[in-house]
């Protein structure tokens, strides 16, 4: 029953910086920091990786950290829905994230072009993610050219062996101290996704609050 309660507490919070853990990812995720806080010299950042590495975390982490800057930041699930938006408010933002790159149609990669085009002539940034590489993807050629003038990362999974240590290093983000064996039992008894991990530290850590 403890178990059901935990683990049904933990609602996901919005993706953060400061709740990405990098394990081998330090570089991506340093790299899409400056893209978020406008400092990025270059137009585009590529991500791409197997699911559940973090890739829409750190998409989504971004347009956070642009808007709260005060700049327009705009995430797409996938580059579809572009075609739904009108392309001068895209262009109105600072970033634009497009998640799902492996998904797209060609009408989708031609609008995703244009938007690429845009954001390098008005200094504005592009984000994106793929589950697949830039030279395994199915794309235009100019299209597959201009993400790859930018930066591009291979976004891995966090070991598990690393998990530990990552969430006790969250833990003392937020300002408790995670016992060894708490941190086994979540690793033997829930998801061990590290979405799900985080929202049930974030459910203790609430919880505790509430208690204490």
């Amino acid at each position: 029953m403890t178990e059901q309660l935990v683990f049904e507490l933990a609602a996901p919070e919005p993706p953060s910086f400061a709740s990405f853990l990098p394990g081998r990812n330090a570089e991506a995720c340093a790299a899409v920091r400056g893209l978020a806080a406008g400092a990025a010299a270059e137009t585009c950042v590529f991500l791409w990786g197997a699911p559940g590495a973090g890739k829409t975390h750190l998409l989504r982490a971004a347009v956070g950290a642009v808007e709260a800057r005060g700049e327009a930041a705009i995430y797409v699930a996938e580059p579809g829905a572009l075609l739904a938006v009108d392309p001068g408010r895209v262009a109105s933002h600072a970033v634009v994230a497009v998640d799902a790159l492996e998904s797209a149609t060609p009408e989708a990669q031609a609008r995703l072009f244009t938007v690429f085009n845009a954001q390098r002539e008005r200094g504005g940034h592009l984000l994106v993610a793929s589950r697949l590489s830039l030279a395994a993807a199915s794309l235009r050629d100019d299209l597959r050219t201009r993400l790859g003038w930018g930066l591009v990362f291979e976004v891995t999974p966090l070991a598990d062996a690393d998990k530990p240590a990552a969430l006790a290093a969250y833990a003392r983000q937020r300002g408790f101290r995670l016992a060894d064996d708490v941190i086994a039992y979540l690793l033997a008894h829930g998801r061990r996704d590290m979405a799900a991990l985080l929202g049930a530290l974030a459910a203790l850590d609430r919880h505790s609050l509430a208690v204490s």
